[in-house]
Formats: structure tokens, C-alpha cells, sequence
């Protein structure tokens, strides 16, 4: 019997008059508590990409299935998208997401001759997902590889972002002094429901002139999220320094401190940047959300490539829209180990989240429960961990009330669902996933 189900049980019986403390676990859960489930009918699609070139490269397209609840909770039930799934709109990993009741899949094709076409698909269990008659291209605007995420406004706008044409302000005329190496920005707004192109804005986003006389500018756009008062977006940033001379890329330099932009919402207008003087990595994410609204109406974001010896940090900005730099919440120290790397993190509710991270000397990728509120971190033990396991692509975690879906495969080897309850901090094994050479699953929608 699973852990969860012995949880359970407890509470029927009404047994349980101390808190249990379950390994890899650190929760406050007072006794008595119950988990619910608000939508036990809602699909569980599961992602996979294919390898192009190279194993775990994710280059050869996307595929996806759907399952009910039930089933993915089912160790016994076996899921092979590569074998059975249906294959989404894209080139090379499509850019998903999901709506809130999962019965549509949104998709923005990642480059190739339909990049940037958005499309919509009807949920129908297995690999019955129906293209509906509805799509818009966003590539003249945003690229044919944009970044993009669905806002949590009850599935009605995508925010689309892009950074291209960077170069000197004087490039054209060497005579004038250098001053910046900037692009052109575009924020986009997708209406989801109509789809339709609601609105978009494009301007060049200035550093201060002492960080762009040493050549630092925002290289990439990304991870976009809207604010509780719904009036801001504050959108994450990767930045990239070049060398004022010679206008080379420098791979290695002093890194600022971590920067998102905020713009007006919804004019998207008057983009500012906030800086953090905790975090000095960059704050865009790579292929899922990477700041979220949390209960108390903060928004909590994660770094990545942070300074040479400091890992991870989770930044909190305020609802000013202005980064608080009293809350330091370390992940290097609160898991102790060395420069620990958030590929992909989900806010779970009431102050907790989950982290798919790397760090120094690790044997694998790993899983860890977080409290934002307490600024602790513990590393979930119960999951199957491997050398092949790589969380770098991952997309989608899945929050589904009180239980975080997550799909851990190995690239080219056999995983699992792993269901875990971020109230109790129970850790259940769900349905295999079965795997082909190069392959690996990037979410749960």
C-alpha cells in the first residue's frame, strides 16, 4: 500500500494525533488535515520528445497522450507516446501549455516552416487530439522560435516575448562613441479564446549607462508573469555581456544582479527594469514558467546561471513590483550542497513548490520540496533517480489541487508518473513510461 493510501487511512480512522514525518519530506501539516481533489475527471497529457541528432536532444519533434487520473496514478498502467501518441505542430520541441481544466492543449510550433503558427487542440484521451479550426502566426512579430507563456487568467491570454537585432549603437557610424549594445524587444499579447493577436509592443529596453558602457544588454526574453493587482507583467531576463571594442560575446564575465523587466498591463507599455541585489543570475527559465504568484500575493521567481560558486537562488518581488532583498533563500544552502541549477520549478500552494534541479558532484537530477515561507529545501528520496536522467527540456509540471504531477524518465530508459501532495509531502509511483533510444519526457499537462 502507497504512502498516500496509509495517510488515508489514518484519517478515517482517526488515528493519526501526531504529524508524520515521511523521508526526503519537510512539511507542517497539522494533524487531521485532509487533501482534496477539485477535478478528479480532468485529462493528465504527458509529453515526450524526440531525439534528433543526438540522444536527449528533444530535436525531433513532440508527441503526447492523454490518460485519465486514475491511470496515471495506476503503477501497473503502462504509457507509450512514442508508440501511441499523437504528434503536436513543430519542427523541434513544441512549446505547450495547458488549460486550467485540461481539456485544450495550446501549442506555439517551434521553428521550421509553420515557427510561431499557434494552434489549439481538443483533449479527447489517448491520442485523440483535435486540431481545432483556429490558429494565428506570430512570427513576423515575435520570431519563428518565440517564447511565450499562458498567464493565470483563467486561460484567456499568452504572452509571447522575443529580443532580436542586438547591436552597437554606433554600428553604423564609428565615428560616435560606443554606448550600448541593445535589440529591439517584442511583447506580445495572445488572445487565447478568439485567437487573435490582441496587441504588441516593440522598443529597445535600456541597462543604466554605466552597465552598458561594459557592454551588458538582455539578450533573451522569457518566462512572463502577471502580478496579483493583474496591472504589471514582469518578465524574465537572460542577459549576455559583449566586448565594447570588438562586440565579441564574452563567456565569462561579472554578472550583474538579476534583472526582470515590468511593462504596463495590458497596454504593454513603459517597460522598466527591477534589479536584485540577492540573485545574480539570469531569471528567464528555459522551456516552463519560472515566476509565479504565490498565496500571499508575492511573486517568487527562480534563478539559473548564477555567479561562479552560488547556485540557484528563489528571488521574491513584492507587490510593489519591486524585488525584496531581505528574503534570501539560498538553495545551495538549503540543501547543502554546491552550485545547485533549477531547470524547472512549479509553486504548488499554500507556501510550497517543487524543484527539478542539478548541482556539483550529482550522481543524477533530482527532485526537491520546497517552503518558501521557511526558506527550506529537502531533496524528495522516494523518486527512482538515474546517471541518464536530465531535466534540462523539461516543460510542464502539473498542479492539480493538492497533487504535483511530474514525468521522470531517463533519456532512452523506462520512468514513471511520480504523484506528490504538496500538503502532506507524500510521494506516490504512477504509470510506467515507456521509453525509445534518445527519447525523453519533458511534462505533464
Amino acid at each position: 500500500m502507497s504512502m498516500k493510501k496509509n495517510f488515508l487511512n489514518f484519517l478515517m480512522f482517526g488515528t493519526l494525533a501526531t504529524a508524520i514525518v515521511f523521508t526526503g519530506c519537510d512539511k507542517n501539516d497539522e494533524p487531521g488535515q485532509e487533501t482534496t481533489d477539485p477535478d478528479p475527471d480532468r485529462w493528465i497529457t504527458v509529453a515526450g520528445a524526440l531525439m534528433g541528432t543526438n540522444p536527449g536532444d528533444g530535436n525531433g519533434g513532440t508527441k503526447v497522450y492523454a490518460v485519465s487520473k486514475d491511470n496515471a496514478k495506476d503503477p501497473n498502467y503502462s504509457i507509450s507516446v512514442y508508440d501511441d501518441g499523437f504528434s503536436v505542430k513543430s519542427e523541434r520541441t513544441a512549446r505547450l501549455q495547458s488549460s486550467e481544466d485540461g481539456k485544450t492543449l495550446f501549442n506555439i510550433a517551434y521553428v521550421g516552416d509553420n515557427g510561431g503558427e499557434f494552434s489549439r487542440y481538443k483533449v479527447n484521451g489517448g491520442n485523440n487530439f483535435v486540431q481545432e479550426d483556429v490558429t494565428v502566426n506570430i512570427a513576423q512579430y515575435a520570431s519563428t522560435s518565440p517564447r511565450w507563456a499562458k498567464l493565470f487568467d483563467g486561460d484567456k491570454t499568452g504572452i509571447a516575448v522575443n529580443v532580436a537585432g542586438i547591436a552597437a549603437n554606433n554600428a553604423s557610424d564609428a565615428t560616435q562613441p560606443f554606448a550600448y549594445y541593445r535589440g529591439t524587444a517584442t511583447v506580445l499579447a495572445l488572445d487565447l479564446q478568439e485567437v487573435l493577436i490582441r496587441g504588441y509592443k516593440q522598443y529597445q529596453i535600456p541597462l543604466t549607462a554605466e552597465e552598458e558602457l561594459l557592454g551588458h544588454c538582455i539578450f533573451r526574453l522569457d518566462a512572463p508573469v502577471l502580478n496579483k493587482a493583474a496591472n504589471k507583467l514582469i518578465i524574465g531576463t537572460w542577459m549576455q555581456k559583449r566586448n565594447p571594442a570588438t562586440g565579441t560575446t564574452e563567456s565569462s564575465f561579472t554578472r550583474l544582479g538579476t534583472k526582470s523587466v515590468v511593462v504596463d498591463y495590458p497596454s504593454l507599455e513603459n517597460p522598466r527594469v527591477i534589479t536584485s541585489s540577492v540573485g545574480h543570475g539570469d531569471c528567464s527559465g528555459y522551456r516552463s514558467f519560472n515566476s509565479f504568484v504565490a498565496d500571499d500575493g508575492n511573486i517568487y521567481q527562480a534563478t539559473q546561471r548564477e555567479s561562479a560558486g552560488s547556485g540557484s537562488y528563489i528571488l521574491k518581488i513584492n507587490q510593489n513590483n519591486e524585488y525584496d532583498n531581505s528574503y534570501v533563500f539560498s538553495l545551495d544552502a538549503a540543501l547543502g550542497v554546491s552550485n545547485v541549477y533549477v531547470d524547472c520549478w512549479r509553486s504548488a500552494g499554500n507556501g510550497k513548490a517543487y524543484i527539478l534541479y542539478s548541482h556539483d558532484d550529482a550522481a543524477s537530477n533530482y527532485v526537491a520540496y520546497l517552503d518558501l515561507n521557511a526558506k527550506t529545501a529537502v531533496k524528495v528520496t522516494e523518486i527512482a533517480y538515474d546517471e541518464d536522467l536530465d531535466f534540462g527540456q523539461y516543460q510542464g509540471i502539473l498542479v492539480s489541487g493538492d497533487e504535483v504531477y511530474i514525468a521522470v524518465t531517463p533519456v532512452g530508459k523506462d520512468g514513471n508518473i511520480y504523484i506528490l501532495n504538496s500538503k502532506t509531502g507524500t510521494v506516490t509511483k504512477g504509470a510506467k513510461l515507456v521509453n525509445k533510444a534518445g527519447n525523453h519526457y519533458i511534462g505533464i499537462f
